[in-house]
Parts: C-alpha cells; sequence; structure tokens
C-alpha cells in the first residue's frame, strides 16, 4: 500500500471509529500501535515504559477522538499525545537518568525505498542512537514515519523551526561521522 493510499485509509478509519465503528478503532489500534511504541521509546529508551506509556495515551485517544477536527492530523495528533505522555513520565521518574544511557537498539523499520546495505542499515542506526533523544526523535519521524515537518512539530509539540534546527544539527553530525559526504 501506498504512503497516499495508506494515509487515506487512516482517514477513513478514524472517521468510521468517530461514528462508533468499533473494528475500525481496533484496526487504527492494530495499524499505530507499533509505531506510536516505537515513538515512545525512542523518547524514553526503555520498553516497557514506552508500551505503557502508549498504553495510557490510546485511553486518551480514545476520549478525545470525537473532537479531533480533521481526520487526517491524525498521525500528528496521535504522536503528539504519545510525546506528552512520555514527557509526563519523565518528569515523574524519580531515579532521573540520562536518555543516553537508557537507549537499547533502534527499532528494525526502515525507510521504504531505501537502497542501503545491511552493514550500512546498521551503521546508520547506530549513528542515530548516538543522537540526543530530541534529534533522533525528529530524524525517525521525518525520515522512517515520513511526515512533513509540520506533522513533527505537532507529534513533539514544538514549533516548527525547532523542528528544522534539530533535523538539522542531527544531519551535521550524521554528515560527520559519515566524513562528511552529501
Amino acid at each position: 500500500m501506498t504512503r497516499t493510499k495508506a494515509r487515506v485509509f487512516d482517514e477513513y478509519l478514524v472517521a468510521s471509529a468517530k461514528a462508533g465503528d468499533r473494528g475500525a478503532f481496533g484496526a487504527l489500534v492494530e495499524r499505530w500501535q507499533r509505531k506510536l511504541v516505537a515513538h515512545a521509546w525512542r523518547l524514553l529508551g526503555d520498553t516497557e515504559s514506552a508500551r505503557e506509556v502508549v498504553q495510557e495515551g490510546w485511553t486518551e485517544i480514545v476520549r478525545g477522538l470525537g473532537q479531533l477536527q480533521d481526520d487526517r492530523a491524525f498521525p500528528a495528533w496521535a504522536y503528539r499525545i504519545v510525546s506528552r505522555r512520555c514527557a509526563r513520565h519523565i518528569a515523574g521518574n524519580v531515579r532521573r537518568r540520562a536518555l543516553r544511557d537508557a537507549v537499547a537498539l533502534e527499532p528494525e523499520t526502515v525507510a521504504q525505498g531505501a537502497e542501503i546495505g545491511g552493514r550500512d542499515i546498521a551503521l546508520l542506526r547506530a549513528a542515530i542512537r548516538r543522537l540526543p533523544a530530541a534529534q533522533r526523535a525528529a530524524i525517525a519521524l521525518f525520515h522512517l514515519e515520513d511526515m512533513s515537518v509540520a506533522e513533527v512539530a505537532v507529534a513533539l509539540d514544538v514549533p516548527a523551526g525547532t523542528v528544522k534546527t534539530r533535523l538539522m544539527h542531527a544531519r551535521l553530525k550524521l554528515r560527520e561521522e559519515f566524513g562528511g559526504e552529501e
């Protein structure tokens, strides 16, 4: 399914779920659960915490779905809810620790159409893991989830200019790591 068709299908599922179709909501959860957990994991660095936060996020999504004005905005809106939940989770964590110390392996998602070898993918994932959490999240949403700068801004609850800055700094760090090639 192309990205355009997937977005239209998601929009249909959102509209149907808002109309009370439980099957459509179940399909929406099935389509977005993995992506939202991966996003939460990138912010929290802990799989179990990520799953917990996303579960809480789904509760908020269920409650607020009827108020969502634009069905096409669901992805950015859902990412934003999960981002805020992650921020609350981090703020409430008594044993605060640096996120880079808790980061495990990057999820196995690769941008569709990527034509690079397995070794290159491993090197790229390792380089992305070394980025600060905010840059790592921006890069993943923009490049791996194919979101626009505006959608990433909504998902991360930051201004679009901040997203552009994070992407720029992340790209510079990655470029430096790979020998300055463009």
